[in-house]
C-alpha cells in the first residue's frame, strides 16, 4: 500500500523502475494462496529495501517533465487577442 501510494513523478526514473518491478513481484506473492510465510517475508523485505533506496527528483532536474495542462488555454487567449485586434481595426 505504501509503494502504491507514492507518486512516480517525485522520484528518479531509475530508482522508480526498481520499485515498480519489486511491487509487481510482491503483488504476485501476495496473490499466491500457496505462498509460504518465508516467501511473504522475503518479498516484504525486498520491497522495503528498494523503497528506502528511492531517490527524489532534485530541484531543477530537467529529466522529468510533468504535464500541467496549461497549454489548453493558449488557443483561447490567441482567439481573444485576434478578436480584439479585429475589433480595434
Amino acid at each position: 500500500n505504501k509503494a502504491n501510494g507514492l507518486n512516480s513523478a517525485s522520484y528518479t526514473a531509475k530508482t522508480w523502475a526498481v520499485v515498480a518491478d519489486e511491487v509487481i513481484k510482491a503483488q504476485a506473492v501476495l496473490e499466491d494462496p500457496e505462498a509460504s510465510e518465508a516467501e511473504v517475508k522475503a518479498a516484504e523485505k525486498a520491497l522495503t529495501k528498494v523503497l528506502e533506496g528511492l531517490e527524489p527528483v532534485k530541484l531543477g532536474d530537467t529529466t522529468t517533465s510533468i504535464k500541467t495542462g496549461d497549454n489548453s488555454l493558449v488557443g483561447v487567449f490567441t482567439g481573444i487577442a485576434m478578436l480584439s485586434l479585429a475589433g480595434l481595426a
